[in-house]
């Protein structure tokens, strides 16, 4: 077993270790179908882990359930044992296995044809499945694995076609459930919703069997997603081998400004090491450049060691499927040693062995952490976890506070299915596959007629005898992108040749792709040449950049309407409905190399606002006295962006979903203000968590900012590589200060 010791690394700033677990086994069930016990049998399956047979019974027993366990801990039987054995019972049944990814579908097919079940008959419908095979796939397959975008635009809105498959739909397994929060998850809710309610209309009544990785909220997650009530398994019964965490912060190149030495370098430099000692490792990277200048710097320095760097690759999106097929194969079958990959990977592919896991950064949330560590020791195998930390500032707040990752609590999954941008566009896909009737609102909520009635006035809809129908004769489901908030966006298109790279959320345009921008896709650079507001679109050309560009803007906050509000230490916490306005005004070239400003380059972009939801709050007359002998605008902005910082460790969100806001005066408040809110069109309940939550909040922002060892602030603190006023005025004394006080 390969492990990693502070006397050789100085780098190493803290190490644990996870003690071995025995697996706990049950025998199979009588009832399960002798065909299906033989054909596990035949695959090496004699036994189940407990929470294995605990789901296998309550779904035989007609409840939905919902099953949270770490990774490697055999989720995929859980659903497929009682999907099987119904199968088995009746071949007219059917099964619709929903997943995140195609990877997963491929890797779950694979599974299913090894078990060699006449009657299982799996296909796969997607983007990717040819149009002349569709057909006989709606009619031959008994498990059909999708996504929920083909769902959304390719299943639901053509329901007549599948009108047997939703007769006899017996279990919807929706897998890795975790991965639907935030605006993808609340798009998601409603397209359930909406297949729930088609079949209904066909008389099925599927059951649906739910997995995800261990998060804090696995029962509210599952009724958010569905609408309906869960059985909730959350007892792991699986074998785990002991586990080295090495906590490892790369080295200080410049004590003055707090640069640390590159992430990429490090997880490279460790990565070639591990696979000279032949342990077999993955690396984990938050971007598909960062993925790919790992695997060629490893490479680099594997050329010494004769067919090791032929044993690596990298593994992202943007590769076609059968090359991510080749990867996964390889990895499996140990004819690759390593692997450098974005999350793709750090989803149930079963990947076989790995002997160390290398986590380059902190991937967004604790619990996509310990997911990226569980892809290694699978089956009781001893494994190394090591977390590289960038310099942003969690990563740091983990270094300085290793026991605040190890003994937290994992983050709640956030979605809300009721968002009202989101919400409407789903009703009118509703009413176009089928009038929506009163009794829908045990599908759709309360808020359904109110919502309808406001389509109707639009002109989306027309009522009549109490229904809603369509009023409109285009095709409303392939107007939503179920990844923004919005319906209106800006299409990215290569000048010259067409090529469209993708679309921005109208509200965050100005933000990603003004004139000017530096835009990454695909590991290539391009740079926004013209924004053309009434046709929708950012025109950009390739170029070979050395640096990188950041917006300035200036936000407005309006107070719509407080709902909620709160003691929370000594301020008044207020949560509600939020009027944001921002306005693009200037943006600088930075050089990647040091982040050194080239130049400030000035904009003329219109206004955009957009209504969301946050919270807030005002500094009582002495707190804000204490800030201002230093600086009260410094120490409020500091504040804001250390509450921003850490708000990901209590919702699973990333940064750039959240927004802020810090005034020395409020108009509405008369005070000095601080705005925390959802940086998507409506809320999706991000900020509601960081109200409910405030208190651990403050305090950890006030760990994180007074623990850093840097003079002034610096990006492992209070700067931000997304503030809007390019990280001015800040104060670090007077930032703690007002975290203490408050509290």
């Amino acid at each position: 077993m390969v492990r990693l010791s502070p006397e050789k690394h100085p780098q190493i700033a803290a190490v644990s270790h996870q003690a071995a677990r025995k697996g706990e086994f049950t025998e199979m069930p009588p009832t399960l179908a002798a065909s299906v016990r033989e054909a596990l049998a035949n695959a090496g399956i004699g036994r189940l882990y407990s929470h294995q047979l605990r789901a296998f019974e309550l779904a035989r027993a007609g409840r939905n359930v919902i099953v949270t366990t770490p990774s490697a801990s055999g989720k995929s039987l859980c659903f497929n044992l009682p999907v099987l054995d119904a199968l088995a019972a009746e071949d007219r049944r059917r099964a619709l296995y929903l997943y995140p990814t195609k990877a997963l579908s491929q890797d779950q097919v694979r599974k299913l044809q090894a078990l060699r079940l006449p009657f299982a008959r799996p296909a796969i419908y997607d983007g990717d499945t040819p149009a002349g095979h569709r057909p006989q796939i709606r009619k031959r397959a008994n498990i059909i694995l999708t996504n929920p975008d083909m769902l959304h635009v390719g299943i639901l809105p053509h329901h007549g076609a599948w009108r047997d498959f939703f007769f006899n739909l017996k279990y919807v397994i929706i897998d890795e459930a975790h991965c639907y929060r935030g605006v993808f998850g609340s798009h998601v809710a409603n397209v359930v919703r909406r297949l729930r309610r088609i079949c209904a209309i066909y008389g099925g009544r599927p059951r649906f069997l739910l997995t995800t990785a261990t998060i804090a909220n696995p029962a509210e997650l599952a009724r958010s997603l569905t609408g309906l009530d869960f059985e909730l398994i959350d007892e792991d019964g699986s074998a785990q081998g002991e586990r080295q965490i090495v906590f490892w912060n790369p080295p200080v190149v410049d004590k003055a400004l707090g640069i640390r030495k590159s992430t990429l370098a490090e997880a490279a430099a460790l990565f070639a090491d591990l696979l000279g000692r032949q342990a077999r490792t993955i690396v984990f990277a938050r971007t598909r450049k960062a993925v790919e200048l790992i695997y060629k710097h490893a490479a680099r320095l594997l050329e010494a060691s004769p067919g090791l760097a032929e044993k690596i690759a990298p593994y992202r999106g943007g590769y076609t499927p059968a090359q991510r097929r080749e990867i996964e194969e390889g990895l499996f079958a140990g004819r690759l040693l390593g692997v450098a990959a974005t999350s793709a990977l750090e989803l149930g592919v079963d990947v076989g062995g790995v002997d160390a896991v290398i986590s380059a950064g902190f991937p967004g949330t604790v619990a996509s952490l310990w997911q990226q560590w569980g892809r290694a020791g699978r089956g009781g195998r001893e494994s190394l976890a090591v977390f590289i930390a960038g310099l942003d500032a969690l990563d740091q707040f983990f270094m300085a506070h290793p026991d605040e990752l190890l003994e937290r609590d994992v983050e709640a999954a956030i979605l809300d299915f009721s968002n009202e941008q989101i919400f409407a566009g789903h009703l009118a896909a509703a009413a176009f596959e089928s009038p929506i009737e009163p009794a829908d609102e045990k599908f759709f909520g309360p808020g359904m007629v109110a919502a309808a009635s406001a389509l109707e006035v639009e002109g989306e809809l027309r009522r009549k005898d109490g229904s809603f129908f369509r009023a409109r004769s285009d095709f409303p489901a392939a107007l939503i992108s179920l990844r923004s908030a919005s319906p209106d966006s800006f299409t990215i298109v290569v000048e010259g040749t067409g090529d469209v790279l993708g679309e921005v959320e109208a509200e965050r345009a100005f933000i990603f792709v003004h004139p000017g921008a530096i835009y990454l896709h695909l590991g290539e650079t391009y740079q926004v040449e013209r924004l053309d507001l009434e046709g929708r679109t950012a025109l950009v050309r390739r170029i070979l950049a050395d640096f990188y560009t950041q917006p300035k803007k200036e936000t407005d906050v309006e107070i719509a309407e407080r709902t909620r509000k709160r003691a929370a230490g000594n301020i008044e916490l207020s949560f509600g409905r939020l009027l944001v306005t921002e306005q693009v005004t200037a943006y600088q070239k930075k050089l990647l190399a040091d982040n050194q400003v080239l130049e400030k380059v000035p904009l003329d972009l219109p206004e955009q606002n957009f209504p969301t939801e946050g919270f807030w709050f005002t500094l009582p007359e002495r707190v804000a006295a204490a800030a201002g002998a230093r600086d009260l605008a410094g120490g409020l902005h500091g504040a804001e962006h250390g509450l921003i910082a850490l708000l990901p460790l209590f919702a699973m969100c990333d940064r750039w979903d959240i927004g802020g806001l810090s005034t020395e005066m409020h108009w509405q408040t008369g005070g000095p203000t601080i705005f925390v809110y959802d940086g998507h069109p409506g809320g999706v309940g991000i900020s509601r968590s960081g109200f409910d939550s405030f208190e651990a909040l403050a305090n950890g922002a006030h760990k994180l900012i007074s623990c850093c060892p840097c003079e002034s602030g610096c990006p492992s603190c209070i700067q931000s590589p997304k503030c809007g006023n390019l990280n001015e005025p800040l104060s670090k004394a007077a930032a703690i200060e007002i975290l203490e006080k408050i509290l």
